[in-house]
């Protein structure tokens, strides 16, 4: 009986030990993984910087490419075709300058949020802004050579992208209200219209106890919007019918076609549906779907 007791207190032990370590693994394992998810974000942000610091570098290499294109003492500087091609060059140096500038920018901004930091990072973006300010001192310099050969730059770089940028916000500010007003003007001449046979009618929770539209669960989506504007006639298909909902009269006409059934005639949009953007109609006999064809 002691051996079997002891063995059976043997057994507990080893399976607790067990589940023990397995506990113990289990934890390691959300550890690493964490730790890995943490490295691998750290990984995609630092690519993202040294993609823009790649974008810079290769932005002032073709600035540098473009001043080696422009020769202030060239002979030849006199033609026209010449001067031009100076200015096309003055302008792009101008505009690849405002774009290196906008991603440094862009840069400091993301170090200052980066969980990355690093002063060798920080040094990086500082040099690459001591290389855009002489630069820019270059420019400067060479724009002053050629001002005194007498070559009119046609554009002032940054005050030209600047006026360029404004003009841009303002267009796609224009083209926001605009669309805004455009569907501010299609809400306000928008309205709803149903018809059908009374059990029809109940049946959406339009018609209710003898009241039309007082239940706040009606169908919405079993009536078919209109553009006041444009939509002045509609054909109900019945040869009795009537209206539930109140219009002004005077605003519309009930007419038969020639096959003896109704057509609801809107003479006055803004009068008609001035009461209720909302029209119910009953029919006493339900249109066949030939009828409706």
């Amino acid at each position: 009986m002691k051996k079997i007791f002891l063995c059976v207190m043997c057994a507990a032990a080893l399976t607790a030990c067990n589940n023990g370590a397995n506990k113990k693994d289990q934890a390691f394992a959300e550890e690493r993984d964490s730790l890995m998810q943490v490295i691998n974000d750290k990984d995609t942000e630092l690519n993202e910087i040294m993609g823009t610091v790649n974008e810079i570098q290769e932005g002032f290499r073709r600035i540098n490419e473009a001043e080696g294109r422009i020769t202030v003492n060239d002979g030849n500087m006199e033609s026209e075709t010449s001067k031009q091609a100076i200015r096309e060059n003055m302008q792009y140096i101008q505009d690849a300058m405002a774009q290196n500038r906008d991603k440094i920018s862009q840069l400091k901004e993301k170090l200052r949020t980066s969980t990355i930091g690093g002063d060798k990072l920080k040094k990086m973006v500082d040099d690459l802004s001591t290389q855009l300010e002489a630069q820019k001192q270059r420019v400067q310099e060479l724009e002053a050579q050629l001002a005194e050969k007498d070559i009119v730059i046609a554009q002032q770089g940054e005050a030209i992208t600047s006026l360029n940028e404004n003009v841009n916000t303002l267009a796609e500010e224009n083209k926001t209200k605009t669309q805004t007003v455009t569907e501010q003007d299609k809400q306000l001449h928008t309205a709803w219209y149903v018809f059908g046979t009374k059990s029809e009618l109940k049946e959406q929770k339009i018609l209710k106890d003898g009241d039309v539209l007082k239940s706040n669960d009606f169908n919405k989506d079993y009536f078919t919007k209109v553009d006041i504007r444009y939509d002045k006639e509609i054909k109900l298909y019945s040869k009795s019918a009537k209206l539930l909902t109140n219009h002004p009269a005077g605003s519309y006409k009930l007419e038969k076609d020639n096959k003896g059934q109704y057509v609801l005639h809107i003479t006055a949009p803004e009068t008609f549906w001035s009461v209720s953007k909302y029209l119910v109609c009953l029919l006493y006999t339900s249109p066949s779907p030939r009828d409706r064809g």
